[in-house]
Formats: C-alpha cells, structure tokens, sequence
C-alpha cells in the first residue's frame, strides 16, 4: 500500500520566508539547500529548552541555579539535532562564550518572569489548522497559559532584543498567526499573546480582537494564494532588503550577480499544490514537505 500523499502547510517562519523573498523560500522548501549551522539560532534552541525543562521542576525549587543545572540536558538534546554544531565555532573559547551568553539569557528571564507563580498548561506544543477549506497551518507554541477562569494567553521566547518598531511586524505576525490556529482547532480566541524578549528583558503583549484575527486569517491565506501562484509558474522572484545581509543564499541570488540552481520541472508543484480533497479539519498532524 502506498503511502498517503504528503499535504503542504505554512508555519510563520515559512510564511515570514515568503514574505521576505519568495525566492529564499524556494531555497528553503523546494529545494531544501543546505544551510550552515547558525550559533544565533542554535543559541535560541538552547535557551528555549532550558525553560521548557525549567517547568518540570516543582515549583518551589526553580531557581535560576536548578535552571543552569539543566544546561548538559539542553546541550545534549541540542547536539543530536545538530551534530554538526561544533563548525559554527572558531574553537573551544568561542563556544565557551556563546554558552556563557545562553546563561545569561536564562538568568535574565528569572528577571523577567518568576516560574513559581507560573504552571504553564502546556509548553512547546504543536498546533496545526485547516483554514480557507484547502490550507493547513501549523506551528509550535513555547508556552499556554490558562488562569482559573479559562483565559489562555500564549507566550514566546525571543532570544534576542526587542525590535525597533519598523521591524516588528515579522513578531507581531507570528502570534496572530499562532492565535488563528488556535481559533480554527481549539475555537478558543486567546486573550493575551506575549513575546518575551530575553536579549533585553522587554515584554511586549497584545489582546487581539476577533476582527483582528479574521484580518490575520485573511493575510495568511493571500500568502497561500501567492505561494501556490509561484508554484504553479515555478516562478520564485528575489526581493531585495536589508535582511539580504545576513542570507546565505545571496552568493546563488540572480540579485546579486548569482546564479540559482536549475530547478527541476514539476517540482513546486509537487510539492506546494496538492487536491483539495487530501485536506480534512480533523486530520491527524503529521510532518509534511511545507513545513518549517
């Protein structure tokens, strides 16, 4: 019996991918090209594991000491997704002080937030939704919280600094986007969506309007739309931004003189256009080609 088609989905960072340059996107989820590890983002699943980890302590005993004792469990679990972090590093100092920054980001949030008043009802969790009849989303929330009388706030840890204003829509559209799944699966509007921002202890929060999100809702699946458009052309153009400083792409970007690689005719469509029929609200999540 062969297995059952894989079905497309956008998570934010796919749908931020897109937005920032449909052809960085392509890279990432067509062509699925490699990337060399980063230390900034293996530095933000570090910390993001430590306070998942934190929350399995009783709650009178989270310190900040228990938390850096978990820093070997973090590592380890760090390492067998990335075993080739190591190349990121210059050598042993280096990696010595980017540890030493992770335990300042955990020391930082005990300034932020204090755990023993906190039992999150779940914590790094993974949602997915079926919008628009024919798109599935998904995403992994760091932390919902749930008071007594049924208000659920979701939470997100940034390893770096508050943006400046003109930045923080990719952040501000992450949590809506999270907020949408939640609607559509759970149909539970969350009151507070919170981002935590460790690099600078800044709290940045949102009560979002069931208008709001239906706006969310709605720029999601333009997004698709586009996506599919590109797919069906296999037409993925560059845009040009700020942001094309930090792409490890930019050396193969027609932008800036490079040269893509040759894309395989059927292959967008393979794998960003699927029947409408293979979609269902009730399927089970399940890891697909879209995914981030």
């Amino acid at each position: 019996m062969s297995p059952a088609p894989k079905i497309p989905s956008l998570s934010p960072s796919r749908s931020n991918d897109f937005m920032q340059c449909p052809l960085l996107f392509r890279f990432r989820t067509v062509d699925k090209l490699p990337e060399p590890p980063s230390k900034a983002a293996a530095k933000g699943t570090l910390v993001h594991s430590l306070l998942e980890y934190l929350y399995d302590i009783e709650r009178p005993n989270r310190t900040v000491e228990a938390a850096l004792d978990l820093m070997p469990r973090a590592l380890n679990a760090l390492n067998a997704r990335q075993p080739d972090l190591d190349e990121a590093f210059s050598g042993p100092e280096e990696k010595t002080a980017w540890l030493g920054e992770a335990r300042g980001l955990v020391e930082r949030y005990f300034s932020i937030e204090d755990p023993t008043r906190l039992e999150p009802a779940e914590r790094e969790t993974h949602i997915s939704a079926v919008i628009g009849n024919d798109l599935r989303i998904k995403g992994i929330i760091d932390r919902v919280d749930v008071t007594p009388d049924g208000a659920v706030r979701i939470v997100d840890y940034k390893s770096g600094k508050s943006p400046k204003p003109q930045y923080s829509h990719s952040a501000a559209f992450q949590m809506r986007f999270y907020a949408v799944a939640m609607r559509a699966s759970r149909g539970i509007t969350p009151k507070m969506l919170q981002l935590v921002y460790l690099g600078d202890g800044q709290v940045l929060r949102n009560e979002p309007t069931e208008a709001e999100l239906d706006v969310a809702t709605e720029k999601i699946i333009s997004i698709w739309d586009d996506v599919r458009r590109s797919a069906e052309r296999e037409e993925w153009r560059p845009k040009t931004s700020r942001l094309c400083d930090w792409c490890h792409f930019q050396p193969i970007c027609p932008a800036f003189g490079g040269t893509p690689p040759e894309l395989e005719p059927g292959k967008s469509q393979k794998v960003w256009l699927a029947p409408p029929t293979l979609f269902s609200a009730t399927e089970n999540d399940t890891e697909t080609d879209g995914q981030a």
